[in-house]
Parts: structure tokens; sequence; C-alpha cells
């Protein structure tokens, strides 16, 4: 497999003299932008001229990771050549959220199962329900790894939108299967957030949308936690997720990050699934705990490693985290390269949610986690 990477920068252009010529049917293309660059496509564009025959996905970003900087304004890219695997790219358009569960569905089935070993997915971090849209990806079987990312616009949260066909659209989901014995995927999910307060449960929800907590309106408990930070609802309450889990047994907790408020009926919304009778708590976090949970994701992804063979890093982190991090980011970035093997190359994103399995088997969809996906080629 031969990986380039590269970038381009307001103040420094590209930062390659030319595209390197790898152009192939098995040729992939990742592409993670500022939110911006949809309505100035002509450098996308040209990446599309130079590989005309290439698999080409992408994304809006709430900031773009390019080894281990995070960048704003810019495009970071990774463009990889396969030698002994193929790939299948289907795409599909999602008109409202209740379609989510439909569109993983069929991104599922348009991959056929023989010889795949691996599915990366971007989807419109917006119109599209993350929950849904795994459950919906469960269709592929458990014993193929399925990650990836929703697309972000900073923290602005108002228009997202996923490459398709040379164009940033809107409400759309795109998946790239990997097939071949000699492709490898790995991959880690940790959080690092602190949980506080006490634990509630959910007493009535409506897939994202979450109405009580023990019976009293989940706004006005929130409002509670978070005193004079709630006049900055929903931006401040990035800071401040929700943890999750299926009863006191239930050793996996997912983290939810708030998309908006309703103050008509006192309720939440949420960037995935919040059901009822579950148990929720809040959660906060430290610097340190974030890295910590950072260097866990590389940590896990590298078990299953073939140390020695060209690999590509593709992180996908939350908004929420860059926000609590500050001008401290790229210390996760950092902390997570080098925890990697030697030579491995490292892009991704910041975005409103990511999907992977939470250790092994279906995959989860995550909030405010640091994600790692590995992809190599014995």
């Amino acid at each position: 497999m031969i990986i380039n990477t590269f970038t381009y920068q307001v103040d420094h252009g590209w930062s390659v003299d030319a595209f390197p010529e790898v152009d192939s049917e098995n040729t992939l293309v990742l592409i993670f932008a500022a939110p911006a660059y949809r309505d100035e496509l002509s450098l996308i564009e040209k990446i599309y001229k130079a590989y005309p025959k290439s698999k080409i996905m992408g994304c809006s970003t709430a900031g773009e990771i390019a080894g281990a900087q995070v960048n704003d304004m810019s495009l970071s890219v990774a463009v990889l050549k396969f030698e002994s695997s193929s790939l299948i790219l289907t795409s599909t358009s999602v008109q409202s959220p209740s379609d989510s569960y439909a569109a993983g569905e069929f991104l599922a089935k348009q991959l056929p199962v023989e010889g795949l070993r691996g599915v990366f997915v971007l989807a419109d971090g917006l119109r599209i329900n993350g929950s849904q849209l795994v459950s919906g990806l469960g269709h592929v079987p458990d014993h193929i790894p399925v990650t990836g990312g929703m697309a972000a616009d900073g923290a602005q949260f108002q228009h997202t939108w996923v490459l398709h066909e040379g164009q940033a659209v809107s409400g759309m989901a795109t998946a790239v299967g990997f097939y071949g014995e000699k492709f490898h995927m790995t991959h880690g999910a940790r959080g690092g957030w602190e949980s506080f307060g006490p634990e509630r449960k959910i007493t009535r929800s409506e897939n994202n949308i979450l109405y009580e907590l023990d019976g009293k309106p989940a706004l006005a408990l929130y409002k509670e936690y978070l005193g004079k930070l709630a006049n900055d609802l929903p931006s401040s309450g990035l800071k401040f997720p929700l943890a999750i889990r299926d009863g006191h047994s239930d050793t996996k907790c997912l983290v939810r990050t708030i998309l908006g408020v309703d103050e008509e009926n006192q309720s939440l919304i949420f960037a995935g699934d919040v059901p009822e009778h579950f148990l929720a708590r809040l959660m906060r976090a430290s610097f340190d705990k974030l890295v910590g949970g950072a260097v866990e994701s590389a940590e896990l992804a590298r078990e299953d490693l073939n140390i020695g063979s060209p690999m590509l890093a593709v992180a996908v982190s939350c908004v929420g985290r860059r926000l609590v991090l500050g001008e401290h980011v790229e210390d996760e970035t950092e902390a997570m390269l080098e925890h990697l093997p030697d030579g491995a190359k490292q892009v991704g994103f910041y975005g409103y949610g990511g999907i992977s399995p939470y250790s092994t088997g279906s995959c989860d969809f995550h909030n405010q986690t640091m994600m790692l996906t590995t992809l190599e080629e014995f």
C-alpha cells in the first residue's frame, strides 16, 4: 500500500509541489475540509481532477487533523493506493432524521459481505441521526469492523456536508468497503470524561430527544447543574455531555452530546439516541483525562497491528473535546501519534460524533470520544 498525506492552508498553500500520481480503481482519497469550502470548491475540484478513477470521500469539520496538527480553514488529505485490496464506494441521501436507519441499511446492503474486511463511513452531522444510522449499519456482520464519523461546521451547528461526486452535499451518507485478504483494519474508541452528580433514569424520551429524568423535566435539571453556563446553551453543553448505559449491570457507557434545547417542551436534543429506561449521568473533563482517553484509543488500535506495514491512522474526535482542550488540543493528537508505530501517518477531523465498536463486535455511535481507525495492507 502506498500512502501519501498532504494539506492545503490559506497562508501556506499546498504542502506538496504536485499531487502524488497514484490514481487507480483501488485508490482511496480522504478529504477533511473546513466548512467554508462548501462555497469555494475549486481546491477540492483540483483533487477530483487529479484522481478521476479513485474513490473519493470527505466531509466538513470542526478542525482538520494532519499528523499531530489541528488546523482550521484547511484541507487535510490522505491518498492510499492499495496493491492487493479492492474498494466499493456507495452513498445515499437522507431527507430527514427519520430516514437515518434506512440510510444505514442501504449502505450496508450495497457492500457485498463476501471478502469484506472493513467499512468506513462519513455522514451529515445534523440531518442524520447517528444512532439510527449505526443501527441500520448493523446489517454488516459483527466480525467486520465499521468505523467513521459525522461531519461538523465548527461549533455553529448550522450546515454540515459530505462530498458526493465533487459536490459538498448536506443530508448525505457515504461508505467505503475494503475487500481482500491482505487488508487489515483496527480501531480504538475512548473518551476520558469523568462522571459527576447522581445517576438518573431516563423516564421519557423519543429517539434523540430527552424529555424527563426521574420524572422531572430534563432541561430544568440540566440548567441546575450548569448554573450561569446555562445562558450559553446549547454550545456550553458541549463541555458537559451525558453518559448513558443500559442498567446497573452494563459496564459500557456511551456518551451523548447536546445539539439543541427546546424551552417550550423543556427537553434536550442530543446527537444520538437516549433510550427510555437507560441510566444517565452528567460528565465533565480535565485536560489530562481527555488526553489519556486519546492514548487509550491509540493503544487499543495498536493491539492487532502488523507492526512494520505502511499504515494510515484516521482520527475522529468530537468538537466538545476541542472546546475543552482549547489551545492544548494538539496534546491529544500528538499523544496518539506517539503511541502508534514509527512511520505511521495520521489524518482526521473533529466532528459531531463518531462510529466505532466500543471494543469488539458491532459498532456503536459515540459522542465526545476519540476514535482511531487504522488502515494497512499486509
